[in-house]
């Protein structure tokens, strides 16, 4: 895809949005862990952490969307993102203080980049699975959906609390980038007898993991609601 393409910027929009979705986390966590710096070191620690934890997200990313090429590694991987739409749809646990301040600039920096990867593999599967192995597609949106995720959490975090609707719409595309991928599948491709076959079962197929993963959230946010309500 080249930059006057279309899906190109189509894609880029996608990944910037999973992210800002999937990332909110992950601006606790920086700040969590410069918290204890001086204010000019924080400062650095917040920028540096955040372009250590960028770089590393890219690589590791790209391993994923590599290892998708292998049969029945995307059908492995929609079933795990169907499952990251519905636990972003769900109501998030409150989060613990379990990220340790540092009082030393490295230090800091370390447990940001080291924090970030742990806790954003639900973002590394979406977004390799939007890329598809477009090492642009990585590249640029990462680069940009993060450190607008580290300068804008807090107006971020506002907007989906007042806009829930926001979330769920993120949720369904979740789903509907499930369901191409699990068609896109070398193994299931063939079982469908050829890519024109499959090619024919995407729209369907995306249209109603989406659905599915919709109707999964809604069942699971009333049953826990219902338990609460009883204990």
């Amino acid at each position: 895809m080249s930059f006057d393409s279309p899906a190109l910027w189509f894609a880029l929009l996608q990944i910037i949005w999973i992210n800002i979705l999937l990332s909110g986390d992950n601006a606790v966590v920086i700040a969590m862990a410069c918290r204890s710096l001086p204010d000019k070191a924080r400062k650095w620690g917040i920028v540096m952490g955040a372009g250590v934890a960028v770089a590393l997200r890219i690589l590791f990313t790209g391993i994923v969307a590599t290892l998708l090429a292998l049969p029945w590694l995307k059908l492995v991987g929609s079933l795990a993102l169907m499952w990251i739409a519905v636990d972003l749809a769900l109501p998030g646990e409150e989060a613990d203080d379990a990220v340790e301040a540092s009082d030393n600039l490295w230090k800091a920096v370390g447990t940001v980049a080291v924090a970030d990867i742990v806790m954003s593999l639900d973002n590394v599967v979406a977004v390799a699975a939007v890329a598809n192995g477009n090492w642009l597609l990585l590249v640029l949106g990462l680069a940009i959906s993060i450190p607008l995720i580290v300068a804008g959490s807090s107006l971020v975090m506002s907007l989906l609390d007042r806009f829930p609707l926001l979330v769920w719409a993120g949720a369904a595309l979740l789903g509907w980038v499930a369901g191409e991928m699990l068609v896109s599948d070398v193994a299931v491709i063939e079982r469908l007898g050829g890519e024109e076959a499959a090619h024919h079962l995407d729209l369907p197929v995306a249209a109603i993991c989406a659905l599915l993963v919709i109707g999964v959230a809604y069942g699971v946010g009333r049953v826990r609601k219902a338990k609460h309500s009883k204990a």
